[in-house]
């Protein structure tokens, strides 16, 4: 655009400024839109537009902060995994070997899941030693990968189309579920993906390429998503620059190799067992001849991926192939948590599908149907609009209630309980209160191997699934006596006598 477009954005070759022309690989050139019409106005109007995606990026950041924060200040902590997340950063954060003890006592988190990369968490952890260093952290990264995303579609689309695209990737509800989810290591995958897609679609194989490569320290499976992406570039870059394509066919054997290894040998390295604990998620339960189980689930999940947000022209596009390696493992696992739209699992597939939809957009406007032409040129002003009013039933709806910003007097008295517990103590813990203290003591699960007998046990009872905590806890320790300590609104401290 010329007067206005920053190095950010610069086209790489000439044809690309260009309304209209074909690009040498036979991809159409994007539609003449408002980036293309020359003007004179570089005052307020332009840099705004130009700050688009920045804004945007902010405002989305700190929605994502407050949702997380406000329900972590009620108590409504969903899973055990923000606990572990803080038990392996807060060892990373003293230079020690990231033990979770929630995973067992001694487990390294690394035979679990291999994400090396949360330890970029651990020096902010160390100045701020709280869950909500983690939260506010996956907030951020979240938000920042609205940046390229919009970035990517405005270069492709024109300013306003590019902005509805960005606005339905950081509404999409597969970000909005990973954001109320408490914290995962995903939260990284999310900004490298887009960034990386964003490099692609502005064929600049090397960068794409480079952003990727981390994935495989993100977690295990995606090294897969790794080698899909080398493999898009390789298909873009083989008539415009097939100097390129050695390169992406390289990354592409890098990320499938780097997958077995890891599954096959890093992992269970780290392992207590010397194996990979989740492979029980698949074989007889699962695998290629479970992939109908669910089948409905799977459906409607694959629906709603493409309908909602894309209105199906995504499948148009060759970048929708990265989403197949997360789909598949997805589908074929014998775990039905994860074939739907809850959680934190759709997330990585968010910068993809919002990006593919970009792509296809862009090249359905040269189409000679004049209805896909139309229907290409409204499409993501109408992803825009399907993601407001989803959000009316998802996450970021409970930014417009008072109850999401006020802390009651219950879970005041949890928490004044909850500290009677001293610093450095052994605990054991399930859901509800464990994340009240994985930054202070050392927290194990109720549910796992029992060789440490610990100090206190903190439990969640509200819905009653035991009328007789002490009992429970002697039995979970034979030989323990176990004494109640201090009861608050369903939540029961027992300390060993």
């Amino acid at each position: 655009m010329p007067g206005a477009k920053t190095d950010a954005t610069a086209p790489e070759r000439a044809d690309e400024l260009i309304p209209g022309r074909d690009r040498a690989d036979g991809v159409p050139a994007p539609a003449p839109g408002p980036h293309t019409a020359h003007t004179a106005h570089t005052g307020a109007r332009t840099t705004l537009w130009d700050r688009a995606p920045l804004l945007l990026a902010a405002a989305l950041a700190v929605a994502y902060a407050v949702v997380s924060i406000c329900r972590y200040r009620r108590l409504e902590s969903r899973s055990w995994d923000l606990g572990i997340f803080e038990q392996a950063v807060r060892a990373y954060a003293h230079l020690q070997t990231p033990v979770a003890d929630l995973k067992g006592p001694g487990a390294n988190i690394l035979g679990d899941h291999f994400s090396p990369v949360t330890a970029l968490l651990a020096p902010f952890y160390r100045v701020f030693p709280s869950p909500l260093t983690l939260l506010v952290a996956q907030a951020l990264l979240v938000a920042v990968s609205v940046v390229p995303v919009t970035r990517a579609a405005t270069r492709l689309l024109g300013r306003a189309s590019g902005l509805g695209v960005g606005v339905a990737y950081g509404l999409s509800w597969g970000i909005q579920r990973a954001v109320d989810f408490d914290f995962h290591e995903i939260c990284f995958a999310v900004p490298l993906i887009a960034f990386s897609l964003e490099a692609l679609l502005r064929h600049r194989w090397r960068a794409a390429l480079l952003w990727a490569l981390p994935l495989v320290l993100v977690k295990e499976d995606l090294g897969a998503t790794l080698a899909a992406i080398a493999v898009v570039v390789a298909i873009r870059c083989r008539r415009t620059d097939p100097k390129a394509m050695p390169y992406a066919l390289g990354v592409a054997a890098f990320g499938a190799v780097a997958t077995a290894v890891t599954l096959t040998l890093v992992i269970p390295a780290f392992n207590s067992v010397g194996g990979y604990d989740y492979w029980n998620k698949v074989g007889d339960a699962g695998g290629a001849a479970g992939v109908f189980d669910g089948f409905g689930i799977k459906l409607r999940t694959l629906l709603w991926l493409l309908l909602p947000t894309t209105g199906l022209l995504a499948l148009r596009s060759p970048l929708l192939l990265i989403a197949l390696p997360t789909l598949g493992w997805r589908f074929v696992s014998a775990d039905d948590h994860y074939w739907g739209t809850d959680w934190h699992y759709s997330a990585v597939l968010m910068p993809v599908i919002l990006l593919a939809l970009a792509d296809a957009a862009a090249s359905a406007r040269r189409s000679g149907r004049p209805w896909l032409r139309r229907y290409a040129e409204r499409l993501p002003a109408l992803a825009a609009v399907a993601a407001l009013a989803l959000t009316t039933s998802l996450p970021l709806a409970a930014l417009t209630e008072s109850a999401t910003y006020e802390k009651s007097k219950q879970v005041t008295a949890v928490e004044r309980m909850l500290e009677r517990v001293p610093d450095g103590a052994t605990v054991e813990a399930n859901i509800g209160p464990l994340s009240r203290l994985t930054s202070r003591a050392r927290v194990f699960w109720t549910g796992s191997a029992r060789p440490v007998v610990p100090a206190y046990v903190a439990l969640d009872v509200r819905d009653g699934w035991t009328k007789d905590p002490v009992g429970y806890a002697n039995n979970l320790h034979p030989g323990a006596r176990y004494v109640l300590e201090d009861v608050a609104y369903g939540y029961v401290l027992l300390r060993r006598d």
